[in-house]
């Protein structure tokens, strides 16, 4: 499948999509300051790994260092950024303008998302902007990209050819609407969509398949969101208190059969299974790995999970 957006972007991520091979993202959190460090050592870990890594955009509405900033660390780590954009936090001019520069430095892609309410941060205070939402943004970036023009209808002079992301989550209520907000974002003009952690693998077979029905995988990139459990607790936490996650009952029964110093080589095992099961999975074209904290992780997982080498694209 090829989207067919006729870019000039020279993102990694749409070359390795195009090409027809299994993607794998990875995620980093921006540090909460100025030290270059941190996101340099997480780099590492990432390296030759994966195909593109997601910087986050003051992730659940807590002060990070910005998205477009982390990025040019990760370009000059020669890793390939995915630029994160929440609607939260800015009106229709910051974002443009945003944009323009994060794309001038070299960043190729990017992900439109809505963000967390600033009450669950820790800024509950302070006002969110959402002068658009991530449905306007996904379609302000493509009116950008193709048409060359602002969203006042203005020319833009050389516009940002942006590979074109979004996120999904399957498991969200109501669930027959799913597929339909799916549908939606991708006439907006997504190419690819990165979905929310998957547990429930019996309710993602469903969605995929109604997706796959109304010829949706077809029309962009679907990449199955997966995070290893490291212990009960974070299954047990996930499970009652994040929103959005369903963790059935069963992983956590599997994760309690096991010796404590032997559960978080379980729950990566458990992540290995799902990845093996999405390469097979009609409609799912790569997986997101968000290994929250656990960056150095990433290697081992994707060596038991047998998405190495990666490819490397002209």
């Amino acid at each position: 499948m090829s989207t067919d957006n006729g870019l000039k972007s020279g993102s990694n991520l749409e070359k390795v999509l195009n090409a027809g091979h299994f993607a794998f993202t990875g995620e980093l959190g921006p540090p909460r300051g100025t030290t270059v460090k941190e996101v340099v050592e997480k780099c590492q870990h990432l390296k030759g790994m994966v195909d593109a890594v997601n910087i986050t955009d003051n992730q659940t509405a807590v002060v990070r260092m910005s998205s477009w900033a982390a990025c040019l660390i990760l370009i000059k780590e020669g890793l390939e950024p995915n630029f994160q954009m929440v609607c939260r936090d800015r009106n229709r001019l910051a974002m443009q303008g945003d944009i323009l520069g994060a794309y001038a430095h070299g960043v190729r892609n990017m992900l439109c998302l809505s963000g967390d309410h600033c009450q669950f941060g820790d800024h509950p205070d302070a006002m969110g902007v959402f002068d658009i939402d991530s449905m306007q943004l996904i379609n302000m970036v493509k009116t950008m990209r193709d048409e060359g023009k602002f969203q006042a209808g203005t020319e833009i002079e050389d516009p940002p050819q942006m590979f074109i992301g979004a996120a999904v989550n399957p498991f969200a209520e109501p669930f027959d609407w799913r597929v339909h907000r799916l549908a939606k974002k991708i006439e907006a003009g997504v190419d690819f969509l990165q979905t929310q952690c998957i547990y429930n693998m019996d309710k993602f077979r469903e969605f995929i398949k109604r997706a796959n029905d109304m010829g949706l995988t077809e029309k962009a990139y679907i990449l199955a969101g997966v995070t290893p459990m490291k212990n009960v607790g974070m299954a047990r936490y996930m499970q009652k208190r994040v929103p959005g996650i369903e963790v059935p009952e069963e992983w956590i029964d599997r994760l309690k059969g096991v010796d404590k110093k032997k559960v978080a080589d379980e729950g990566i095992k458990m992540a290995c299974e799902q990845i093996e099961e999405f390469k097979e999975m009609k409609g799912v074209h790569g997986v997101h790995m968000m290994a929250i904290e656990w960056e150095h992780m990433v290697p081992r997982i994707a060596e038991e999970a047998k998405v190495l080498p990666r490819p490397v694209m002209e």
